[in-house]
């Protein structure tokens, strides 16, 4: 009889949260929907995705999330664009726990000295709803230049925050040696794909 009764009450209590939700997504791939001015960092639904290649065997994946930072833009004048993002290197996760500390270790990404990795744009190149990205990532202490291909993917209202909100998506490939994270090589690849899904709000 408790159990039921929790669960009535959990029910109830959803109710107006879904009551509240769109029937369609929010969020559209329409240029016209972006309004200009600096957006946050979406850090629950921003990733950064990495890929190595395993022995010769097969694509192994891991993911970087909690990213924060700031995306300053104006729909008129996207080439005048600047996006600065920090990632925790603490939060490096894979399916493997022992492989997670020994990624936090020095002989990769030492995250104790080098708690932060940084992506700081320098400029931007728009060709329709894709841009090319170049900006300085800085990573175990050493900076270089780096170019990432994006593409938007939706701006709208969120409708639990009420806030706008863009979404973005990029790829790029780092060679990791670059960085000081040479341990493993090449038994696991140097030459590092990467794939970032970000998302931006702007609070009301």
């Amino acid at each position: 009889m408790r159990l039921a009764f929790t669960a009535l009450l959990l029910a109830t209590a959803a109710v107006p949260v879904i009551a509240q939700m769109p029937k369609t997504p929010p969020g559209t791939p329409d240029p016209a929907r972006v309004k200009a001015g600096t957006y946050s960092v979406d850090s629950d639904h921003t990733q950064v995705v990495f890929k190595v290649n395993h022995l010769g065997f097969n694509s192994y994946y891991g993911i970087f999330a909690g990213a924060k930072g700031s995306l300053t833009i104006d729909p008129a004048k996207p080439t005048a664009s600047v996006i600065a993002i920090q990632i925790p290197i603490n939060a490096v996760l894979t399916t493997n726990g022992e492989l997670n500390t020994h990624l936090k270790s020095p002989d990769f990404f030492d995250a104790a000295k080098f708690p932060t990795a940084t992506f700081k744009s320098t400029s931007v190149t728009v060709d329709g709803t894709k841009a090319r990205i170049a900006g300085n990532l800085t990573l175990k202490g050493v900076t270089k230049p780096v170019v990432l291909d994006a593409w938007f993917t939706g701006a709208g209202v969120g409708p639990m925050n009420k806030a706008d909100e863009l979404g973005f998506e990029a790829t790029t490939t780092i060679k990791r040696s670059d960085f000081g994270v040479s341990y493993g090589v090449p038994l696991v690849s140097d030459d590092v794909p990467l794939h970032i899904t970000a998302a931006f709000e702007k609070k009301p």
